[in-house]
């Protein structure tokens, strides 16, 4: 029997009724189905009485999860995507991303396109998009302390009402810098479209095999975005007195100490998403971000009443 993964947001009444509706219809048809919530993808937040909430990578991977799944479906917006990636790129299951949300830049398809997307998923009339993912890990002494598996950006910055900070990078076995600024993000081709984009940081395509540097409100002209190949490593440690806040996809994070060290590496899991068309991102950036799109066009004369 052929096996199917449903993962959704279960505070969205439309993601959970489509969830129902898709788990009844592949069930008719032969399939067996597993579901799971996109909440179990979300790793949560350190609080200063508890700084240390260690969930190993692999074991976000939800029960009933496996290499035999065919595919997963995901149902709700580009949060739930993140979670599910997280969740599932373990385990290498295919994702058909389906919006049920806002923006939905990581969704394939929409709701009014449900029927025709799952029948040409079940007959497996689709290709495979692999996305780079990031090891996030945060050490002290030597020790790990909390990690998680990362698709769009790392992001670590100061505390509300604390200075700017002074970060110092080592990014593969290059010299170490000095970066002053408000907060450090370091993303994959995927995360240059989110809060990279943001920050001053160039939009990548996501087949180039690189990462980005992106100062936050850096103090100096000559800090901005750095892109370097995705094989080097970067280690940040923070080279003030005051405890920063690191951020992992949104999703979650924790809070990092004079004495700690944040090292983000190319992960050994990927992301794989399934796609029902070739892959066109350009229109994704002009549908999305307006990126791209012709001028309004001018008059070649004015008529003269």
């Amino acid at each position: 029997m052929p096996k199917a993964g449903i993962i959704y947001n279960d505070s969205k009444s439309t993601a959970c009724e489509t969830a129902k509706a898709i788990e009844q219809h592949l069930t008719t048809q032969g399939w067996e189905v597993q579901t799971a919530l996109g909440v179990g993808g979300i790793l949560g937040y350190a609080s200063p009485e508890s700084p240390v909430c260690h969930t190993p990578i692999d074991s976000l991977v939800p029960p009933g999860f496996g290499p035999e799944m065919a595919f997963a479906l995901v149902l709700g917006g580009d949060g739930t995507v993140l979670a599910a990636c997280r969740q599932l790129a373990p385990v290498g299951i295919p994702i058909l991303a389906i919006n049920t949300g806002h923006m939905g830049f990581l969704t394939e398809t929409y709701l009014n396109n449900l029927i025709p997307a799952i029948t040409a998923t079940v007959a497996g009339d689709y290709s495979i998009e692999e996305r780079t993912m990031l090891t996030v890990e945060a050490r002290r002494h030597n020790t790990t302390f909390w990690e998680a598996l990362c698709l769009n950006e790392m992001v670590l910055h100061r505390e509300p009402l604390t200075s700017m900070c002074h970060f110092e990078i080592e990014v593969g076995h290059h010299a170490p810098v000095d970066i002053a600024a408000d907060g450090i993000i370091v993303s994959t081709p995927t995360g240059s479209t989110a809060y990279s984009l943001s920050a001053g940081g160039p939009v990548v395509t996501p087949g180039v095999p690189v990462l980005q540097l992106v100062p936050i409100c850096p103090h100096s002209l000559a800090s901005r975005a750095l892109v370097f190949a995705d094989s080097e490593p970067v280690m940040i440690l923070p080279a003030i007195p005051n405890r920063l806040v690191m951020v992992v996809d949104g999703n979650g994070g924790c809070y990092i100490f004079p004495e700690d060290q944040v090292r983000i590496s190319k992960s050994p899991y990927v992301a794989r998403f399934i796609r029902l068309q070739n892959p066109e991102f350009f229109r994704i950036l002009r549908e999305k971000l307006g990126w791209g799109l012709p001028h309004i066009a001018k008059p070649t004369s004015v008529e003269i009443p």
